[in-house]
């Protein structure tokens, strides 16, 4: 892992020797001739014509995303939010159906009941801990499971060889926002996931600083075994005069090709060479960070289990969670710095919980090198309905913890204060807690 999160999809060979991938800050790439860019528009040929589509610098973060995740091809885009509005486009269309775990980003569930239900593709949530609820929720219409590797923000882990078990029967595939995990931690290819994408914002660029998206197919999703259920890259694309589940057979992702070539392309979705830059970089220590950011995560979650105030933690190690044997199974290297507590006394507790704070800084991103907290019912989760943001674990006392490389005494320290402080809110105000 550490190996490829350095050298992967780079060999030093450009014409200066750059150590480092470089940075391609150019929007069109010059052709000897005329015949060598039609060839390329034709698909006859590898290489880059306009940025919008593909760029040297954003090539090699794909190049080292495929091999982190041991998948057959990656695409990277503008945005978290763009990779899974972009896997699922190429997936789905109108008419068809979607399962998704209940336990998942609000903005993916805001995508699946807003803007994917405009362009009339269905959706049904379930326990991601029911197996027999996502073998109920199938119809013939159902064309793709979607869950998270780790959930956000309660840390919950799927039965994910079960599940895509339950999918693969009925030629379903397989999605997995696997964000929280990152390939340091886990890959979901390695369990069954056909298609894995990441908010490369968080875990992999690392330091905050960088919005980006990556889908990586990984391997085992081929049209080909049923070609009824996925007409769009089984047949002749009218506009682009190609079949693109033949791309299979050369082993590359025709998925990814089609949706590169259609939708990465049509909503503009691009990646800038200097994000791709940044990205390569944190990669370039993500197996460390991950290690020590689990490791004092998992301790402060145990710190605060039992804490007076502390309604709840959301967190894989604490006593009683039913994913903990998943937990040993999957993640022998831990399960990331997001989880979630609950608070006693309502978003009164939690404001003054957050406003106490002097080391964790108040925002919504995750996956940082800092500290983050937020407070998902009134940010992340509060386009939701009342129901949806119970169904996914989020509470008004809820409270989002993304840990990042600070000492631990220090974060600890931190939490005391906090603690203390919405404790003080309850004493002031018994009905509250």
């Amino acid at each position: 892992m550490s190996t490829a999160s350095i050298h992967a999809g780079w060999d030093a060979q450009d014409p200066h020797g750059s150590v480092v991938p470089p940075i391609y800050s150019t929007s069109a790439y010059a052709h000897s001739s005329h015949a060598s860019l039609r060839a390329l528009f034709a698909r006859r040929s590898e290489g880059f014509a306009y940025s919008r589509s593909g760029n040297p610098t954003t090539q090699v973060l794909e190049a080292r995303s495929t091999a982190l995740e041991g998948g057959i091809g990656a695409i990277a885009v503008a945005s978290g939010q763009a990779a899974m509005t972009i896997a699922l486009c190429a997936l789905l269309a109108p008419g068809t159906h979607v399962v998704a775990s209940e336990r998942i980003y609000g903005g993916t569930t805001e995508l699946l009941g807003d803007t994917l239900e405009d362009m009339g593709v269905a959706a049904t949530a379930v326990d991601p801990w029911d197996l027999q609820a996502w073998e109920a929720a199938i119809r013939p219409q159902t064309r793709v499971f979607l869950l998270e590797s780790i959930a956000n923000p309660g840390a919950q882990l799927a039965d994910l060889p079960a599940i895509a078990a339950i999918a693969h029967a009925h030629d379903i595939a397989v999605v997995v926002d696997s964000t929280l995990a990152s390939p340091a931690l886990y890959r979901p290819g390695d369990h069954g996931a056909d298609i894995v994408v990441h908010s490369a914002t968080k875990y992999l660029a690392g330091h905050g600083t960088t919005i980006a998206g990556l889908i990586v197919d990984a391997g085992s999703f081929d049209p080909r075994r049923c070609p009824q259920r996925w007409e769009r890259l089984t047949t002749e694309n009218r506009r682009f005069a190609t079949t693109f589940a033949d791309d299979y057979a050369r082993g590359c992702s025709g998925l990814l090709a089609y949706a590169r070539a259609k939708y990465m392309t049509d909503f503009g979705a691009t990646l800038p060479a200097a994000s791709a830059h940044a990205v390569l970089v944190g990669i370039e220590t993500l197996e460390l960070r991950m290690e020590r950011i689990s490791a004092v995560t998992a301790q402060l979650a145990q710190h605060l289990h039992g804490q007076d105030g502390v309604a709840s933690v959301q967190h894989p190690s604490i006593p009683g969670r039913p994913d903990a044997e998943i937990a040993r199974r999957d993640f022998p290297r831990g399960t990331a710095g997001v989880f979630s507590i609950d608070l006693d006394g309502g978003e009164p507790a939690v404001e003054a919980f957050c406003d106490a704070l002097e080391l964790f800084t108040i925002a919504v991103n995750i996956g940082d090198v800092r500290s983050l907290v937020c407070h998902p019912a009134s940010t992340t989760h509060s386009h939701l309905t009342p129901a949806q943001r119970e169904a996914c674990g989020v509470l008004e006392g809820t409270v989002r913890l993304s840990i990042g490389l600070e000492d631990e005494e220090d974060l600890r320290a931190d939490l005391e204060r906090a603690l203390a402080a919405a404790q003080r809110v309850r004493a002031a105000d018994p009905a509250a807690a």
